[in-house]
């Protein structure tokens, strides 16, 4: 006998709550490529994915290459505490892999930048975030 399936309240709430996440996310990923185009970095890409993740936006200034890793949460810092060392290896990963396409390889310049945007939708960029 075929029943339907109800979702209880609390995975409705979830998923809401996913789904808002996701719009807010992409929101945010938009406000930081304005702002690099902005300043005159233009976006050359946008959620470019390889075989070890995805890099959320990547800008050229002149021949530097910069990658953007983006982060939404209610304050900077709870957004910078999003970031795990397993995301920072992927995004270093992905980066490579990039570079892999690029004339000049690894020896590109390059900066990794993490954006953090808060709830009220104010953007700090921490460059070169993850140089060691």
């Amino acid at each position: 006998m075929p029943f339907d399936f109800v979702p209880d309240p609390v995975r409705r709430r979830r998923s809401a709550r996913g789904l808002a996440n996701y719009h807010a996310g992409h929101a945010a990923e938009a406000a930081v490529a304005r702002h690099y185009e902005g300043i005159g970095i233009p976006i050359c890409a946008r959620n470019w994915r390889g075989s070890g993740g995805e890099i959320d936006l990547i800008g050229r200034n002149g021949d530097e290459v910069i990658f953007v890793e983006v982060k939404y949460s209610r304050t900077h810092d709870l957004a910078a505490s999003h970031i795990t060392p397993a995301q920072i290896a992927r995004i270093f990963t992905t980066v490579d892999e990039f570079l892999g396409g690029e004339p000049r390889g690894l020896l590109t310049d390059v900066r990794i930048d993490l954006a953090l945007v808060d709830g009220m939708g104010r953007i700090e960029v921490v460059e070169n975030a993850f140089a060691g």
